[in-house]
C-alpha cells in the first residue's frame, strides 16, 4: 500500500532505516509532566534534538502540530488509563484510527498490559484497531507490557 509506506517514511529515517520516537502520551495517565507541561516548545526541542517521531494523545496534537521548524512524524496514541482508575492497567481505547487520521497522523499506537485482568478486552481491542489501520492503511505501533507477577516464571526458558 502507497499510504503506509508513505507514513512509514514520516515515521523512518530514510537514511538508516532506523527511527527515534518521542513518547509524550504520560499525561493523561500521570498528569502534568516537567518537560511536557508547555508542548510547543518540547516538541521544538525533540524535533530539534533528532527525534523522528511524536507520541501523543489526540487532545493535545493540535498544541502539538508543526507549522514551522523541522518537520516530524506523529503517532496518535488511541488507548488510554489514569493512575487514578481503581486498575490503572486497564487500557481503554479513547479515540479511533479514523480520528487520527483526520488529526494528520502518519502512525497509531494501543497499549497493552499482559498479564492484567483485563488482558482479553485489550487484545480483542487490538486487534480490531489492527483490522482498521490495514483497512486505511495506516502503521500501529502496539505497545505491549507484562504486568503479572507469575510471568517471569511461566515464560522463562532455558533458565
Amino acid at each position: 500500500m502507497i499510504g503506509k509506506k508513505i507514513r512509514l517514511e514520516r515515521i523512518f529515517n530514510r537514511n538508516t532505516g532506523r527511527t527515534v520516537i518521542a513518547p509524550m502520551d504520560h499525561g493523561v495517565s500521570s498528569g502534568p509532566i516537567k518537560g511536557i507541561v508547555d508542548i510547543d516548545d518540547t516538541v521544538e526541542e525533540i524535533s530539534q534534538g533528532g527525534a523522528d517521531a511524536i507520541l501523543m494523545h489526540k487532545g493535545i496534537v493540535q498544541r502539538g502540530h508543526r507549522g514551522y521548524g523541522k518537520d516530524i512524524g506523529l503517532i496518535v496514541h488511541l488507548s488510554a488509563s489514569t493512575s487514578l482508575a481503581p486498575d490503572p492497567n486497564n487500557k481503554v481505547t479513547v479515540t479511533s484510527v479514523e480520528k487520527a487520521i483526520q488529526l494528520g497522523a502518519d502512525a497509531v499506537s494501543v497499549h497493552v498490559n499482559l498479564g492484567s485482568a483485563t488482558e482479553s478486552e485489550m487484545l480483542q481491542q487490538l486487534g480490531e484497531i489492527a483490522e482498521t489501520c490495514d483497512y486505511w492503511g495506516i502503521p500501529l505501533l502496539a505497545m505491549m507490557y507484562h504486568v503479572a507477577r507469575k510471568l517471569k516464571t511461566k515464560w522463562m526458558l532455558n533458565s
